[in-house]
């Protein structure tokens, strides 16, 4: 079977962000860091040293019909901001896709404050706190 999922990098917020995620998706949430590798991997090419050891090098987070995974990236200088794509979530009605997009809003921008639409019961879209576009639906129809 193949998948699709959201891979996302952050500037040394992915654990936090991966937490918080979790807290509102649920799941199961595993986490590696640089500083856990193991001493006979390797050494990173110049320029991809973490800059802190404690840098989320994997997570994943597998949840009730989805998955996402993410990392820091090794150093600030290497980290470049989502654009031009959303992690599109759709729930089965309104009132979830509401409860969601609720929790993810404290210090989001929204880009489209949560409502009906012609093409579901309740639909909007946020750039949450973390940098993560997000579009969040429920009561999908067909338009």
């Amino acid at each position: 079977m193949q998948a699709c999922c959201p891979y996302l990098f952050f500037d040394g917020q992915a654990d936090e962000a991966m937490r918080t995620y979790q807290r509102i998706l649920g799941g199961d949430l595993k986490v590696m860091r640089y500083g856990d590798q193991p001493a006979d991997a390797g050494t990173p090419p110049p320029g991809c040293e973490p800059s802190d050891r404690n840098r989320v090098m994997h997570a994943f987070l597998q949840f009730p019909g989805g998955l996402l995974m993410c990392s820091d990236a090794p150093n600030t200088s290497m980290f470049e901001a989502a654009r031009g794509m959303s992690v599109n979530l759709t729930l089965d009605d309104a009132t979830q896709a509401r409860h969601v997009f609720d929790q993810l809003a404290p210090g989001a921008q929204v880009r489209m404050p949560f409502g009906p639409t012609f093409w579901a019961d309740g639909f909007g879209m946020l750039v949450d706190r973390f940098g993560t576009p997000w579009m969040v639906g429920g009561g999908m129809r067909t338009p």
